[in-house]
C-alpha cells in the first residue's frame, strides 16, 4: 500500500496505544507465571502478535480478550518439546525468547524473516554454548535450538543489543542457579534493562543491581537468586508507548496548535519518555498534566542530541530538526544500522527525498533544518519508523508526498494512518 499524503497541519488530542516493548515483557512473563495472567492491552501489532504466536507454540494458552490476552502459563498449560516458533521480524522476540527455551529445556526451530537473519546474536549466542545450549549457525533461518541453559556468571559488553540483558533476565528465574550478568560499561539502552526489571518486579522477580570498578573497567551486576520465581499478579496493564507516541508530538512540535497524546506515564522506565527533553531542547514547547503531554511550536533550532541510548528516537526527532533553523546532529547513532533497514540511511534518504538537506557523518546523523520542505516520494523500505517519519514531514511539507510500502507502520502501529486521520491529517491509500 502506498501512501498519498496532503499537507495539512496535525492538531487535536490521540490516546497512546499500549507499549509494544512492555508488551513483550509482561506476555513473557504471564507464560511463565503461577497462574492465569487477564493483561490489559487493548491494541495489539504485528511484534506483539509474533510473541503472542510463539509462546502459544511453546505451550502457553493465549486467549484474546475484549481488552487484550489472557494467559494461561506454560506450567499449566503444558510445555512442548521441540517447538517450532516464527517470530517474524521481531527482533526483541527472537532475542527474548532464545534464552527461555533454553532454559525450559523445550528445544525449537526458530524462524524468522526480513532483515532479522542480518542483525546480530553476537555475543549471546557465545554465552548461551557456554552455559549448555547448543545453537545452529547464526546469521540463517532456520535455528536450531538445543540443551538446558544453566545459571551462574554471564559476562556481556554494554554497547551490544541491551536485548540480550533482558533476555537473559526473563530467563534466570527459571534456572536451579543464581544469574549474574555483568554488563561492562558505558551501558547503551540502560532504560531497556531497568523496563526489563520493572516488568519482572510485576510478576514478583526481584533483580539487584551493583555497580562495580576494578582494574579492568567498570560493570553494572544484574543478580537474580535462585529462589525468584514468576508470581501471577492476576491483572496487569500495558502502559501507553512512548516511541509511538513521540512521532505525535513531534507533530505537535512543528504545527501551530498544540496536539497532546493521553495514557502516558511520566515516571515510565521507558527511555524513551525523554521525547519530551529532546523536543524541548530543539526549541518546542513542551506540557504535560496527569497522563497527558503536549506539543506545540514555538522556536525550533538545530541542536546536537545523543541518541546512543534513544536510537528510536532519531525518526520523529529528524522529522523536527528538518525543520528547525541551524544544524542538529543526532550524534552516536550506529545502531540504527542493525534495524528494520539501514536506519541512518533510509532517515537521510527519506529526508532528502522530501526536499530536505541530511547527511551521514561517521555515526551522526547532521541535518541542515530549512523553513520547508518540498514534499516527494519517499520509499519505506519496509521500516515502519521511516514510513511514521515520512508521513509527519509530509503534513507539513509544501506539496504533496507519496510514502511506498506504508503498510508496514503495522509492525508497531496498525492503526497510524487512522490515527493520522483522526488528528486532521489528508491522507490517501493507493494499491502500490
Amino acid at each position: 500500500m502506498d501512501a498519498l499524503i496532503q499537507p495539512h497541519s496535525l492538531t487535536g488530542s490521540i490516546a497512546a496505544i499500549p507499549s509494544k516493548s512492555m508488551a513483550h515483557r509482561l506476555l513473557i512473563c504471564s507464560a511463565l507465571a503461577n497462574g492465569i495472567t487477564d493483561l490489559v492491552c487493548p491494541t495489539r501489532s504485528e511484534d506483539i502478535d509474533a510473541t503472542l504466536q510463539c509462546l502459544r507454540s511453546l505451550g502457553a494458552p493465549a486467549m484474546l480478550t475484549r481488552t487484550g490476552m489472557r494467559m494461561v502459563p506454560i506450567t499449566v498449560g503444558g510445555a512442548r518439546r521441540s517447538a517450532k516458533l516464527d517470530v517474524g521480524e521481531s527482533g526483541s522476540t527472537l532475542r527474548f525468547l532464545l534464552p527461555i527455551v533454553a532454559a525450559l529445556d523445550r528445544g525449537a526451530t526458530i524462524m524468522g524473516h526480513g532483515r532479522l537473519a542480518e542483525r546480530p546474536l553476537s555475543p549471546l549466542d557465545e554465552q548461551l554454548c557456554e552455559h549448555g545450549v547448543t545453537l545452529s549457525e547464526s546469521g540463517r533461518f532456520p535455528l536450531e535450538v538445543s540443551g538446558r541453559l544453566t545459571g551462574g556468571t554471564f559476562h556481556l559488553p554494554g554497547n551490544v543489543s541491551s536485548q540480550y540483558v533482558s533476555g537473559l533476565l526473563l530467563a534466570a528465574p527459571l534456572l536451579d542457579e543464581p544469574v549474574d550478568i555483568l554488563v561492562s560499561e558505558p551501558v547503551e539502552s540502560r532504560a531497556y534493562i531497568d523496563l526489563t526489571v520493572s516488568a519482572l518486579a510485576s510478576f514478583g522477580v526481584k533483580v539487584s543491581e551493583q555497580r562495580v570498578k576494578n582494574d579492568s573497567g567498570a560493570y553494572r551486576i544484574y543478580s537474580v537468586s535462585e529462589s525468584a520465581t514468576f508470581e501471577s499478579p492476576g491483572v496487569c496493564t500495558v502502559e501507553g508507548d512512548w516511541s509511538n507516541a513521540a512521532f505525535w508530538l513531534a507533530a505537535g512540535a512543528l504545527g501551530t496548535e498544540p496536539l497532546s497524546v493521553t495514557g502516558l506515564d511520566s515516571q515510565s522506565r521507558q527511555g524513551d519518555r525523554a521525547v519530551m527533553a529532546a523536543l524541548s531542547l530543539l526549541g518546542a514547547r513542551m506540557g504535560r498534566g496527569r497522563g497527558i503531554v503536549a506539543a506545540t511550536r514555538e522556536s525550533l533550532r538545530g541542536r546536537t542530541v545523543d541518541v546512543s541510548g534513544i536510537p528510536d528516537l532519531v525518526p520523529p526527532l529528524a522529522a523536527v530538526a528538518a525543520y528547525a533553523s541551524g544544524v542538529t546532529r543526532l550524534a552516536n547513532a550506529g545502531r540504527l544500522r542493525l534495524k528494520e533497514s539501514d536506519r541512518l540511511v533510509t532517515v537521510r534518504d527519506a529526508l532528502l527525498a522530501l526536499g530536505g538537506d541530511a547527511r551521514i557523518e561517521q555515526d551522526d546523523l547532521v541535518i541542515e533544518g530549512k523553513p520547508s520542505l518540498s514534499g516527494g516520494t519517499v520509499d519505506a523500505a519496509g521500516d515502519h519508523r521511516i514510513a511514521m517519519m515520512a508521513a509527519i514531514c509530509a503534513a507539513y511539507a509544501d506539496g504533496p508526498s507519496t510514502i511506498l510500502g506504508a503498510q508496514c507502520v503495522a509492525k508497531s502501529y496498525p492503526s497510524f494512518f487512522d490515527d493520522f486521520r483522526s488528528l486532521c491529517g489528508s491522507i490517501s491509500e493507493q494499491e502500490g
